[in-house]
């Protein structure tokens, strides 16, 4: 599997996981906790996969116009991993406060899947080719099961 078709078959889960979260209520505190456990897990391997595999990749490739995509990425994950999730992980998932925390994340991952499918990755297919995304995807697999594993053990 190539590294685009990897990365996009992240996006469809996390896509899942956040509509299955926004379509849950107040009542549903153990359901929301668990798929917001899931969500984070999935984003921490996925940035993971992105910013030490892919995102150089494209850095290295390009000119100045990818090197600011990479940095643009690299702050939309920030913003993500170390702002918007911590205040959701310390939210009471039973309030009104949770439902609107859940909703701005849907509306920067949306944001931020679209970008990546509709500008970064057309220009990681130009300018990286078939086999080196072939490369990628495979150095990217070995990794995330190495991540998992290590999720696992801890």
């Amino acid at each position: 599997m190539n590294a685009i078709e990897l990365l996009v078959q992240d996006h469809k889960r996390v896509r899942k996981l956040l509509e299955e979260l926004s379509s849950t209520t107040e009542r549903a505190i153990k359901k929301r906790a668990e798929l917001l456990h899931r969500i984070e897990q999935e984003l921490q391997i996925h940035t993971a996969l992105e910013e030490q595999i892919l995102y150089p990749a494209i850095k290295q490739a390009g000119g100045k116009e990818e090197a600011k995509m990479y940095y643009e990425a690299k702050e939309e994950h920030r913003t993500v991993d170390s702002l918007v999730l911590p205040d959701l992980l310390h939210t009471a998932t039973g309030t009104i406060e949770f439902a609107g925390r859940v909703k701005v994340m849907k509306e920067l991952l949306e944001h931020h899947i679209e970008e990546e499918e509709g500008e970064l990755f057309p220009t990681a297919k130009k300018l990286l080719g078939k086999t080196r995304l072939e490369e990628l995807g495979h150095a990217m697999e070995a990794h995330k099961k190495l991540l998992k594993g290590e999720r696992r053990a801890a």
